[in-house]
């Protein structure tokens, strides 16, 4: 069920994070019958890996093991067999070759035979269907390999005083440094109080961002690794509040990065490496939880791993279905400074750069803008785009069901508004004129100054 709906999105978008996905979703069906209902993804992990990598040689074990088979059986090895056609192989090629000299019937037979030219593209596919092949393989006969690596098990002795003592002191420290931090940015970031100096806020959010992620990781490793459940150290009730109150000022440090990270995003432009920070953000913030949890419940690591590794399957799914190109080429139309909006200039060259998830966008703005000059430059970046679109969608190979999709609003809106070519001349990547440099004549060349004959006889 999952394997096929992954096939549905990569029939709407063939895509790296699709694929991934999907493989991961067949080889999971191929191994569950395998498998007991309680595996953890510890085990799942290390299953896939062992599927992975002997799929990959399969073929060549097969070959090996029916060889060993055979000579064990009385019959014959694939070397035995290699050497017992060799003499028939070459000796019929042979003769083969003379009498197509000596017969044109035969010769122009064999002429007419011709092998595909041993070109790039054929060299790819080639390679593209043994990949099949293999692919094929291993999902009908899946490897398979008992032993397991587990999980080192932590013995939880009776830590000392002293180690308890430096881990209540330690949280302690780790609060007051961490109140500090959410001070100012509750005092400056969420309140949107003037910062002092000179210091914009763009300038403060952009460069807490991801050092603040960095520290909030940083915190969950040392939860996990210094309070183990079930040690005297995790159970005193003192130490379990500075842990909760350290998680809850850990998570207003994610909120806060996410803030910043919106922030900056409004003043400047949303791109998909923004989104995927603000993805990653999210998911540290799960983890932080997770990780709390874990500690107050009592749970296993296997138990942390799953809950995480189901957390992240989810955010891949969601992300392989959404178009997030889309997404973020009608932010930044919505949000220029040209549309209105609070944000910088638009940058056609970023959107010239998203390609057909840009289209519509574009082509909505080229429908909408008053401005002549921005209208000229969208509609030269909109018409390499469509170009293009139209381009693959032409061939079999390139066809995808979203582009299709985009096509469809396309013609609607050139239906309701018909659009208007760009101006002749050589466009830049951001759709502007490209301006040629003038040219310089050449300096004229003084003609050499003739003297009459009469004045040298003359002299």
């Amino acid at each position: 069920m999952v394997g096929a709906a992954f096939a549905l999105v990569l029939a709407d978008r063939p895509g790296l994070l699709a694929w991934a996905l999907f493989v991961v979703s067949m080889s999971l069906g191929a191994l569950s019958s395998r498998v007991g209902p309680n595996e953890t993804a510890w085990g799942w992990a290390q299953r896939l890996t062992l599927h992975w990598l002997f799929t990959l040689f399969g073929p060549v074990v097969d070959l090996l093991k029916v060889s060993r088979l055979r000579r064990g059986c009385g019959g014959m090895s694939a070397l035995a067999l290699l050497g017992l056609l060799v003499m028939p192989v070459v000796g019929g090629a042979v003769f083969l070759a003379l009498f197509s000299a000596a017969n044109p019937l035969i010769s122009n037979a064999l002429a007419s035979l011709s092998l595909p030219p041993l070109s790039g593209q054929n060299i790819l596919r080639v390679l593209f269907w043994c990949a099949v092949f293999i692919g094929v393989m291993g999902l009908l006969r899946p490897r398979w390999r008992k032993p397991l690596v587990a999980l080192p098990e932590r013995k939880i002795g009776k830590p000392s005083a002293f180690l308890t003592r430096t881990i209540t002191l330690s949280l302690i420290v780790f609060n007051a440094v961490f109140a500090l931090q959410n001070s100012l940015d509750l005092a400056f970031l969420w309140s949107g109080a003037p910062l002092p100096g000179d210091m914009g806020l763009a300038e403060y959010a952009h460069r807490g961002a991801y050092p603040l992620i960095v520290t909030a990781l940083l915190a969950g490793l040392f939860v996990l690794v210094a309070l183990q459940p079930g040690s005297d150290t995790a159970t005193k009730p003192l130490v379990r509040r500075l842990v909760v109150v350290w998680i809850a000022q850990n998570m207003i440090l994610v909120a806060s990065s996410l803030l910043r990270t919106a922030d900056y995003i409004e003043a400047y432009a949303l791109t998909r490496f923004r989104i995927a920070a603000m993805i990653w953000m999210a998911l540290v913030a799960v983890g932080l939880m997770l990780i709390c949890w874990r500690m107050l419940a009592g749970k296993s690591a296997h138990w942390l791993i799953n809950a995480n590794a189901m957390a992240a399957l989810i955010v891949l799914a969601v992300v392989s279905v959404i178009d997030l190109g889309a997404v973020v080429a009608g932010w930044n139309v919505r949000h220029a400074r040209e549309a209105g909006g609070r944000g910088v200039e638009l940058d056609l060259g970023y959107l010239h750069t998203l390609g057909a998830p840009a289209l519509v966008s574009l082509m909505e703005l080229e429908t909408t803008t008053d401005d002549v000059a921005l209208r000229d430059r969208v509609a030269a970046v909109r018409q390499d785009i469509l170009l293009n679109v139209r381009r693959r969608q032409a061939e079999w190979r390139g066809w995808t069901w979203r582009d299709q999709r985009r096509l469809v609003h396309v013609d609607a809106l050139q239906r309701n508004r018909a659009l208007s070519s760009p101006a002749p001349g050589a466009r830049g990547w951001d759709g502007r004129l490209v301006r040629a440099a003038p040219t310089i004549a050449p300096a004229p060349v003084a003609s050499p100054v003739s003297v009459p004959l009469t004045s040298l006889t003359e002299g």
